[in-house]
């Protein structure tokens, strides 16, 4: 029933600009062939056809190197994934700059001598 009073409308809207019944059934049909017509709010909006450049196996190669790196989450408990800590310095020069900031003052504990004291 929308459909047939909808149709009936736009042939007396465009009945008035001289356009005859059989323009806008065309015009209908192809604004339905391109997707610009519904049918009401199940097909809303238009479903768009998706494009992609990858294949397949590329994917597929490029979900293994994530699931490699630890990029890959499980469910609610590890997401988002933890970011690894990366460093160029080795435990030993981690060790020698804790000493000499122990050695400089500028380490301290607990909350009593916050913020440390330059010497």
């Amino acid at each position: 029933m929308v459909k047939t009073f909808s149709l009936v409308r736009m042939m007396e809207k465009h009945s008035k600009k001289g356009k005859s019944r059989a323009q806008v059934r065309a015009e209908l049909a192809a604004a339905k062939a391109a997707g610009e017509v519904t049918d009401g709010e199940q097909d809303y909006p238009p479903v768009q056809s998706a494009t992609t450049v990858q294949t397949r196996e590329q994917v597929r190669a490029e979900l293994e190197q994530a699931r490699a790196a630890g990029d890959v989450s499980s469910g609610d408990l590890d997401y988002p994934p933890p970011l690894r800590a990366t460093t160029h310095k080795t435990r030993e020069q981690v060790r020698a700059e804790l000493q000499a900031a122990k050695a400089a003052g500028e380490v301290t504990y607990g909350e009593q001598d916050y913020p440390p004291e330059r010497r």
